[in-house]
């Protein structure tokens, strides 16, 4: 089925291209607006205006599942579930697929990493007054094929309800638009968590029902605490690697042990059904 990518009369540019240059400039300031949460009265403010009704989920990189272990028991067949099959279910059932021609957090860091032109994907009827000098509308395969390459770019998926997405991007509502972000260490928004106060960064965390771990090949190399984690969730202690409450199941950690000493379970093998079920309650697609 083809659709109509003229957005002709369809938006209202909702933010001009002059403030999301200025959001460009402050963004190296994000660490001390998150320092900010942590004082009472500003921590109320920045909650409600950026994000009240959050709930954000990182998705395990797909090359973990090479070391993924469902806890079930071994005599029962197992379907090869990958978490991006999370991403995948909400582009098919999304009536609008909007694709930004940049990661604005990429561009922002000058990233040298990662491609800055893989931006973030917006599903839901909201994203139609996004201004559309920064992106545009695709089809369905496009979208899918969109999130295949920012996977092979060795890309995060994030996924959820963002209110900051709807403030600067100045569209609404909240339960029309669903943000999938493409997430680089270097770089991400998301970087500030450990910067947060709880109450705040609670609302972005892992998929239901993954653990990660570390085993006994650990020899203590350091290779998974150097710039690999999104929230420093990784410490070198007592000669191996200690993984905090703070770790949100990304699997960055598991690609880059030489030792194969980090371990990414599931406790139930519905997990996919979980995550799509809790997003499902978050966000009107249709």
């Amino acid at each position: 089925m083809s659709i109509d990518l003229n957005l002709e009369g369809e938006t209202a540019l909702a933010r001009p291209i002059w403030l999301v240059s200025l959001l460009k400039k402050v963004f190296p300031l994000r660490f001390a607006v998150a320092r900010a949460t942590r004082l009472p009265i500003l921590r109320q403010l920045i909650d409600r205006w950026l994000f009240d009704g959050d709930e954000i989920i990182f998705l395990p990189k797909d090359q973990a599942v090479q070391t993924l272990r469902v806890n079930e028991p071994i005599d029962q067949p197992r379907e090869i579930v990958l978490p991006s099959q999370v991403v995948e279910h909400f582009v098919e059932e999304a009536s609008v697929h909007w694709i930004m021609d940049v990661c604005l957090c990429r561009a922002a860091e000058g990233c040298q990493d990662y491609p800055v032109e893989l931006g973030c994907l917006f599903l839901g009827r909201a994203a139609l007054d996004i201004n559309p000098k920064l992106g545009r509308r695709v089809t369905k395969k496009e979208a899918l094929a969109h999130v295949e390459r920012c996977r092979q770019a060795g890309l995060v998926h994030i996924v959820g309800r963002h209110k900051l997405d709807t403030v600067w991007l100045g569209v609404g509502p909240g339960r029309q638009l669903l943000t999938v972000c493409h997430c680089c260490p270097c770089c991400c928004l998301l970087g500030i968590l450990p910067s947060l106060t709880n109450r705040i960064s609670r609302k972005i965390r892992r998929m239901p029902g993954v653990t990660v771990k570390v085993n006994d090949r650990c020899v203590g190399c350091g290779a998974c605490a150097e710039d690999v984690c999104f929230v420093a969730a990784i410490q070198m202690e007592g000669g191996r690697a200690v993984i905090s409450d703070a770790c949100r199941g990304c699997g960055r950690c598991v690609e880059v042990c030489p030792q194969e000493a980090i371990e990414l379970s599931v406790d139930d093998v519905r997990f996919i059904d979980q995550a799509i079920a809790h997003i499902d309650t978050l966000v009107d697609l249709a």
